[in-house]
């Protein structure tokens, strides 16, 4: 059936078919996820690699800015980032990113045709060490103030909010109007001394019945970090205790504060034992959340923990920020969400998916940034294109000057082999680089090189007095080995290339292998196809121009 002209024909309208939905696919797809996304990026029917359509290059490393971690520690955690990263990136949906490391401590990442880089960068960097802590009762904190007060004081480090701004206006009004003092300065000095002797309490505000949490001015909490995070307070906070910031601010009257949290030193539970987390919407507060499902042994350690602690509350700590700290009303099993407030619902879907992925074995910071933009990718497409399309006509030109009408029968089959090659990196949805439409050219080459010793082997029929049908198939069969040899040699190298190869190497291993088997195709079954075709209509007998 296959070896009849019938049959020839109907499989290569078969090919030529699949190729053609293989196109009209990867072009609807593409149209309906830019709709649903509500984009308005530039659909192809092939997807462009970093250097055609533009995107971002990046290089990551571990941050050991103290330079403490030993060499093979950083090497580790720079394969477990790796790990973390690639599978980060796969549910990000970037399509065909580079991920490599280079070294034993470098990562570079390249991301094609990313519109909201930030966003990416947030996603690669953030570390999303997830944490379960116990809120105390925040009594021991409450006992301790006073001393830690005392401890900011000897320390020196004592300052008002606004001090300094006050200082200066008070230099500014007496060069204006001389050395006057006001009239209360005296009582505001006065009122000032309690809040001198109390520089943290004087800053603390009881966050209402929630015992273990205080608010803080957001203007404010910079300078109590700062007191907290000094070496004398250190030494003299409550043992088996740990305070931290949430991740929002919240609103009351005209200002804005940020909630501190008084925790037990050590988490009862860390992401680890996260097993799955989802981004949602509470229809009932109308919130965004992040509902988590935890695996056997943390739905064990949940449900002891919540059982125990009914009426206190549980901190979700993310990367040493407390982003919810529900209540717990009842015992828990292996299920809970993170509450968001009316954070955007992109906000949640990243941050569910960094959790799925896991933690960060350590911080990662970006050493080197590269941004290719779209015009430069134009740019290169369209040289591609004039490169590509040159390459053609002067095929074609040789081809029809110099065999005539067998060389008219090659540029048709030429024809296929362009739309099948098309349509095979559509349908195994490669990505074209630059490297990989020199690739393309490169095959359009082999593709006439097979056709050149099939018709200077049915010359040699010709010039030998036999027939033209006979003549071509004798030129096939004699061209076969030939043919098979040249393209099999190059597929391997392909394959090696595409094996061992990374990046724009890897591109022009797929475009070449796709151009190597459909040229083989084309050559062989496509153009005798054409020969048989014309020579049943013309009559076996009849001179062939070649």
């Amino acid at each position: 059936m296959l070896g009849t002209l019938r049959g020839r024909i109907i499989v290569i309208l078969a090919v030529l078919a699949v190729s053609g939905w293989a196109l009209y696919d990867n072009y609807s797809s593409c149209v309906q996820e830019s709709d649903a996304s509500g984009s308005e990026a530039t659909c192809s029917i092939i997807k462009l690699g970093l250097d055609l359509q533009g995107g971002m290059h990046l290089v990551l490393e571990v941050d050991d800015p103290e330079g403490t971690m030993p060499a093979d520690q950083r090497a580790d955690a720079t394969d477990r980032a790796l790990k973390i990263i690639r599978t980060r990136i796969d549910q990000f949906g970037v399509e065909e990113p580079l991920i490599q490391k280079v070294g034993d401590e470098r990562i570079i990442v390249e991301l094609a045709g990313i519109s909201d880089e930030e966003r990416a960068k947030d996603i690669l960097q953030q570390t999303a060490f997830l944490e379960f802590y116990l809120v105390k009762g925040g009594q021991e904190f409450r006992n301790g103030l006073s001393r830690i007060d005392r401890a900011i004081v000897d320390a020196g480090i004592a300052v008002q909010p606004g001090e300094a701004e006050g200082g200066e206006r008070q230099a500014f009004e007496a060069l204006i109007f001389g050395d006057t003092a006001p009239a209360d300065t005296a009582a505001a000095a006065e009122e000032a001394a309690p809040r001198n002797r109390r520089p943290l309490t004087s800053l603390l505000l009881e966050a209402g019945q929630n015992a273990g949490v205080f608010l803080v001015e957001e203007a404010n909490v910079e300078l109590v970090d700062r007191y907290l995070s000094h070496e004398a307070v250190q030494r003299v906070l409550p043992r088996r205790t740990t305070l931290r910031w949430g991740s929002d601010t919240q609103g009351r009257g005209a200002q804005l504060y940020r909630e501190l949290f008084v925790l037990e030193a050590q988490p009862f539970m860390t992401g680890e034992v996260l097993e799955d987390a989802v981004a949602g919407r509470d229809q009932q507060f109308n919130e965004t959340i992040v509902s988590f499902e935890l695996n056997r042994r943390g739905g064990r350690i949940f449900d002891r923990v919540t059982s125990q602690n009914i009426g206190e509350l549980i901190a979700i700590v993310l990367d040493n920020e407390v982003y919810s700290a529900p209540q717990v009303q009842s015992r828990i099993g292996a299920r809970g969400q993170i509450e968001l407030g009316q954070a955007p619902m992109e906000e949640a879907r990243d941050l569910a998916l960094v959790l799925r992925a896991g933690a960060l074995p350590a911080p990662l910071r970006i050493i080197e940034e590269r941004t290719i933009g779209p015009s430069l990718g134009h740019d290169s497409v369209n040289k591609g294109e004039i490169a590509g399309i040159v390459g053609i006509i002067l095929v074609i030109g040789v081809m029809l000057t110099y065999y005539r009408l067998a060389g008219l029968l090659a540029v048709f089959a030429l024809g296929v082999y362009v739309m099948i090659v098309m349509g095979g990196l559509a349908a195994f949805n490669a990505t074209l680089t630059l490297p990989g439409i020199a690739g393309l050219v490169l095959s359009i080459g082999m593709a006439v090189d097979a056709n050149v010793l099939i018709f200077e082997r049915t010359r040699e029929e010709l010039t030998a007095g036999r027939i033209p049908r006979t003549a071509v198939d004798e030129g096939f069969k004699n061209a076969m080995s030939a043919i098979v040899d040249s393209n099999l040699t190059t597929l391997l190298t392909a394959l090696i290339l595409f094996n061992f190869g990374t990046g724009p190497v890897r591109g022009f291993a797929v475009t070449l292998s796709i151009g190597i088997v459909a040229s083989f195709f084309s050559a062989v079954y496509v153009t005798r196809t054409f020969f048989l075709l014309y020579l049943t209509r013309k009559g076996a007998t009849e001179a062939i121009s070649i």
